[in-house]
């Protein structure tokens, strides 16, 4: 009788396995939930997503940014995402990989968006993320910035603030930082 049993669960476990989902391996709410969103963006004309570690990673990705108007206008950013399987109950982590001069992201590439932090709410998703990195450049926030140097450059005269982000676009130093080349 016992044997009757193991062999029945082992038959479950068999067609389990026939999903292409190793044995064992369920996805987190946090993997479901993300599938959703990437199946659902609708990223701007400006915006590509690759998956560097194959479409068997979905919790880690880029974004590659290239603004087609403003400040930053001709150059290309690199954003990596990771995901925590808690998604979305927490924000992605978002980096910027492209050295970039600008208020709200520092030169280590940490990125201050408030969606990010204080007004995540599980109702936001990766494309309100995306949409939120295109508008810091469209329009940068000189009033809650990480790169304090920029903020007040930007505040203060907004036509030097344009020549520094196109020196460190075109790669350069500004002030003892050099950036280089993303144009």
């Amino acid at each position: 009788m016992i044997r009757l049993f193991k062999i029945k669960d082992q038959k479950k476990d068999e067609a389990g396995n026939a999903n292409a989902r190793p044995a064992g391996k369920k996805q987190s709410a946090g993997e479901l939930r993300l599938q959703k969103d990437i199946s659902e963006l609708n990223l701007p004309k400006t915006t590509t997503i690759s998956f560097p570690n194959g479409k068997d990673d979905l919790m880690n990705f880029e974004v590659v940014i290239r603004p087609d108007e403003g400040y930053y206008l001709g150059g290309t950013f690199v954003f990596s995402f990771h995901v925590a399987p808690s998604y979305p109950y927490e924000p992605p982590k978002v980096k910027c990989k492209t050295k970039v001069y600008h208020p709200n992201i520092d030169l280590e590439g940490n990125v201050c968006l408030n969606i990010l932090r204080e007004d995540w709410k599980p109702v936001l998703n990766i494309n309100t993320v995306i949409y939120g990195l295109n508008h810091l450049f469209m329009d940068p926030n000189d009033e809650d910035p990480l790169n304090h140097d920029a903020a007040a450059v930007l505040r203060s005269n907004a036509k030097i603030f344009e020549n520094n982000v196109r020196r460190a676009m075109a790669g350069g130093y500004v002030g003892q930082n050099y950036f280089p080349r993303c144009i």
